[in-house]
């Protein structure tokens, strides 16, 4: 290659980001331009700097790897976006996929394993480690089999069910973006959004709502 490949990495654990760093820069065709040790800094980190990819550990304190995938895909819709994690169960490889994750590796992959995955997703492709691919193919086709239409909860998305939750924590629209990194204007969105879907019309019927729901207790 001739251009380095210029690689975000989001991972909580110190010595594990540094690892993994010292891992892919033994390859000269990438360089790691920037770390994050939770959700909320993979996302301003890769806004900042752009780079051709963000590699995303799932459990981070602050703001999870999940949320902060469908965020960066909000604002880079081009963005190469990989996970690595300890995670083998097919509903966190379907959620991240469904969040927007190009690729989905574990983190007992050998070198030459995350190297592939890299390779992979950079020239457009998705991969999954080969020891969920037939877990998850599978899932999906049962899935398919026995869908069902979807109820009004179930059509409330991730970053809506998020929204939810602060309304009910009793936040404003200026403290929900500034939790969620997100602008005000796009919280208005989401909320509007969420009261059509559950043709709910204040902030005291979401309260009760998400309190039926389970999502907070009073």
């Amino acid at each position: 290659m001739g251009k380095k490949i210029r690689i975000v990495l989001a991972e909580d654990y110190t010595i594990l980001r540094a690892g993994l760093k010292s891992l892919l820069e033994s390859n000269p065709d990438y360089t790691v331009i920037g770390e994050a040790g939770n959700g909320r800094e993979a996302i301003r980190c890769t806004v900042e700097k752009k780079p051709d990819m963000t590699i995303m550990d799932l459990n981070m304190p602050g703001m999870n790897g999940m949320d902060a995938i469908q965020e960066i895909r909000n604002r880079i819709p081009e963005m190469k976006i990989l996970v690595l994690t300890a995670h083998n169960e097919e509903e966190y490889v379907l959620a991240s996929l469904n969040a927007g994750a190009n690729g989905y590796i574990l983190k007992d992959a050998t070198h030459s394993e995350l190297l592939i995955a890299v390779e992979r997703v950079m020239i457009g492709k998705t991969y999954l480690s080969p020891d969920i691919t037939e877990k998850v193919v599978q899932g999906y086709l049962v899935g398919q089999k026995n869908s069902e239409p979807l109820t009004e909860w179930a059509a409330i998305t991730r970053r809506e069910k998020q929204i939810l939750k602060l309304v009910a924590e009793g936040h404003t629209n200026k403290s929900m973006a500034e939790f969620l990194c997100i602008s005000i204007k796009t919280v208005e969105k989401h909320r509007a959004n969420l009261m059509k879907k559950l043709d709910l019309h204040n902030a005291s019927a979401l309260t009760t709502y998400a309190i039926e729901k389970g999502i907070v207790t009073h």
